[in-house]
C-alpha cells in the first residue's frame, strides 16, 4: 500500500469505525454531549438520527469508551431482532443465560431482577442499539415495554437508538405514539461544513502519523467536499483512493485531477445521469462487439 510512500504509521482512512480517529466535529461533539447529558439526567429513550455513512457507529463506540465505570452497558450492532430474539439478546449482555429458559415470563422476571441488583449497586445501565431503524415495529414495542422496569423513583434502563431517518418515520407512526413519547432528547447528526472537512483530513493524518499538511491541495478538498456532501464515509473512500492513485503515479500530494479521477471510479459519488450514461456506454459498446462477432461468423465482414 502507500504507507511508505507517505510515511504514514496507519492507514488513515479505512471505512472501519476505530475510535482512535474519532475527531470533534461540532454535529458530532453536540451529539455526545447531548448523549451524555441525557443519560446523567436518567431520561428513558434518547434518539441520534443521521444519513448513512454519517458517523453514527463511530459515535455509538466512542460513547461505549466515554461511559464511566457507574454505566453498566449492552450493546446491540444489529437488531434486525423479533421482541423475544430482543430479549435474549438483551438478557445475554446482562450475564443471563438464555438459552436455559422456555418461557418469556421468566426470562423477564430475571431480566427485572438484574436489573434491580445492579441499582442496588450503584450502577446505570445503558442499551445500546445500533442501526436501530432495523427495528421492526413490533420489536420498537417490546422495546419500549422493557423500559417500564422501574423502582419508584428511577428508570431501570436507559436506551439510546442510533438509526437512520427512516427511524423516525417508523416513530412517526400512530400506533407508536407511546414510544415517541418517551423520546426525551433526539440530535440529527449533520453532515461536515466545509470547515469541518479541512478539520476532518487534517486530524487523520496527523493520526496516521503525517506532518505533511498540503497532501490534499485546496483544490482537491474543494472537489472532496462538493462529492462527499461532507459524509464522512464518502470522505474516506475518496480520499483513500486519492492516496492509491498519487501512489501508483508516484506523486506526493492529491492534486485536483487525482481526485477528479478518484470521483470518477466511486459509483456512489457519480451523478446519477452520469452512471446511466456510463452503463448505456458499456451496454451499446458489448452489442457492438456482439454484432461485429456474429458478422464475422457468418463471413460478411
Amino acid at each position: 500500500m502507500y504507507l511508505d510512500h507517505f510515511k504514514f504509521n496507519e492507514l488513515p482512512f479505512t471505512l472501519t469505525p476505530n475510535v482512535g480517529f474519532f475527531c470533534q466535529l461540532e454535529g458530532h461533539q453536540a451529539a455526545l454531549n447531548t448523549i451524555l447529558f441525557s443519560l446523567r439526567g436518567g431520561e428513558g429513550f434518547i434518539k441520534i438520527i443521521g444519513e448513512v455513512g454519517s458517523g453514527k457507529t463511530l459515535l455509538c463506540r466512542k460513547l461505549l469508551d466515554n461511559l464511566e465505570n457507574e454505566y453498566v452497558t449492552a450493546y446491540i450492532p444489529n437488531p434486525d431482532l423479533t421482541p423475544i430474539e430482543l430479549r435474549r439478546a438483551f438478557a445475554r449482555e446482562l450475564g443471563i443465560n438464555p438459552a436455559l429458559l422456555q418461557d418469556q415470563h421468566e426470562l423477564l422476571s430475571l431480566i427485572n431482577n438484574r436489573l434491580l441488583e445492579l441499582h442496588l449497586d450503584g450502577k446505570r445501565v445503558v442499551l445500546l442499539l445500533d442501526e436501530a431503524q432495523a427495528l421492526s415495529e413490533e420489536s420498537l414495542e417490546a422495546l419500549r415495554l422493557l423500559t417500564n422496569l422501574e423502582t419508584k423513583t428511577t428508570k431501570l434502563l436507559q436506551v439510546v437508538l442510533f438509526g437512520q431517518p427512516e427511524l423516525d418515520e417508523k416513530i412517526n407512526l400512530g400506533h407508536l405514539r407511546q414510544l415517541k413519547q418517551r423520546i426525551s432528547f433526539s440530535y440529527y447528526l449533520p453532515p461536515m461544513s466545509r470547515e469541518d472537512l479541512d478539520t476532518y483530513l487534517f486530524h487523520r493524518l496527523a493520526i496516521a502519523g503525517s506532518t505533511y499538511s498540503a497532501l490534499f491541495t485546496r483544490k482537491s478538498r474543494d472537489i472532496l467536499y462538493r462529492k462527499s456532501q461532507g459524509i464522512p464515509r464518502l470522505v474516506n473512500i475518496l480520499c483513500h483512493k486519492a492516496l492509491l492513485i498519487a501512489y501508483g503515479r508516484g506523486e506526493g500530494k492529491v492534486s485536483h485531477r487525482i481526485m477528479h479521477i478518484a470521483v470518477r471510479d466511486t459509483e456512489a459519488v457519480m451523478p446519477t445521469y452520469k452512471r446511466k450514461m456510463l452503463h448505456f456506454a458499456l451496454g451499446l459498446g458489448g452489442l457492438v462487439i456482439l454484432t461485429l462477432a456474429w458478422y464475422l461468423y457468418k463471413g460478411i465482414i
